[in-house]
């Protein structure tokens, strides 16, 4: 009897081993806390959403994806826990994470555990310009949203007084870094340059300043919730400016803290990817579930969908093999439309759009549809 037990458990165990190996492990890591929480809700969205679609429709190669998640908190050392968490667990693949700040470190850890990683959000250039194989994204890249925010400074506001803002970040310190370049470049000259601290409340100070040297634009480097503080108290104090930024403000709890004085705000941000017609049955599916598939939510989806084109067309999970074969330049079909990389990991083909959050007819503040540029 002790013989068969043993047997039957050696059978069992073996089985339970053959049906673990056909499994693909994949992260997410997003902020689910902290001041980016809403853009992490959107990345994990996106993922869970689309592991989902592919393993109701078989798996990829006949497995199927099984996910891990993690909250970074939006802070790096929580990103490289999380990093580290995913390497234990056996991830092959990682999609995330969202702020430039905490995807650069954590990508040391991945490529150390040898894990492809997509950022769906993280825009900094550093992020890919390091000669590492295992990074890619499916968002642009802060010189391009920041050439298009930069010509349109120097050419819409000529001769008028821009300040700079940006909240300390390698995403918001960046971004601005990269619009400055091509705003001087173009002619144009900062009245005044400032950093804040993130998670701060009070940004009077700020204003005060902004208002003794006159300002007729705010650029700011930075994500929503500072933004929405800043832009809300610029007009408790009576600076009427509109403030502009990138990505990272473009999320509707922007309006949630500015209130009514959200109206005018410009942002850079790519096409919206609801409307492309790929999409469809994925934002149908979204919306059945009462998820409106905005901001990056669809890039997220996207990077599950690529990671998914490179291991059937490779037959592999392992990390290196993966990122050669995307290295290749093929392009794969995605909800944002299809996607083909550089050898930096990349997308070949970028696009930025300014948009102004506007109130529509239904008295709602949004910027969907109010494309101004280019």
């Amino acid at each position: 009897m002790k013989r068969f037990t043993f047997l039957a458990g050696l059978a069992l165990g073996l089985g339970l081993s053959g049906a673990a190996e056909a499994q693909i492990k994949i992260g997410v890591g997003s902020p689910v806390t902290g001041n980016s929480a809403a853009f992490g809700a959107q990345v994990r969205n996106g993922v869970v959403q689309a592991v989902e679609d592919i393993n109701k429709a078989g798996g990829v190669k006949g497995q199927k994806f099984e996910l891990s998640t993690g909250d970074d908190a939006s802070d790096p050392k929580q990103g490289v826990s999380v990093a580290n968490k995913f390497a234990s667990e056996g991830v092959k693949m990682v999609v995330g994470h969202f702020n430039s700040g905490v995807s650069i470190p954590a990508s040391d850890v991945y490529l150390d555990a040898g894990i492809i990683q997509i950022t769906p959000g993280s825009t900094n250039v550093k992020f890919t310009e390091r000669g590492m194989w295992s990074t890619f994204r499916t968002c642009g890249r802060d010189d391009q949203q920041g050439a298009m925010a930069g010509d349109y400074l120097a050419t819409k506001l000529k001769g008028k007084k821009v300040a700079f803002v940006h909240d300390k970040t390698p995403y918001g310190k960046g971004l601005v870094d990269e619009t400055l370049k091509v705003f001087k470049a173009k002619g144009g000259k900062e009245t005044m340059i400032e950093g804040i601290n993130p998670g701060e409340k009070d940004y009077s100070a700020l204003v005060s300043k902004l208002k003794q040297n006159g300002v007729d634009l705010v650029y700011f480097g930075g994500y929503y919730t500072e933004a929405g503080l800043i832009i809300r108290q610029m007009r408790d104090q009576g600076l009427k400016a509109p403030l502009m930024g990138g990505d990272g403000m473009v999320d509707k709890e922007l309006v949630a803290i500015a209130g009514p004085a959200a109206e005018g705000t410009l942002v850079t941000f790519p096409p919206d990817a609801r409307k492309n017609p790929a999409a469809k049955d994925v934002v149908a599916a979204f919306k059945a579930k009462g998820i409106e598939p905005d901001g990056y939510t669809l890039y997220a989806y996207a990077a599950v969908q690529i990671l998914a084109k490179a291991v059937e067309a490779t037959g592999s999970t392992e990390g290196e093999k993966l990122a050669a074969y995307l290295h290749q330049g093929k392009p794969t079909a995605t909800a944002i439309g299809e996607i083909a990389y550089d050898k930096k990991g990349d997308i070949t083909r970028p696009d930025y759009v300014i948009y102004e959050w506007k109130k529509g007819p239904s008295g709602t503040i949004d910027y969907t549809g109010n494309e101004i540029a280019p």
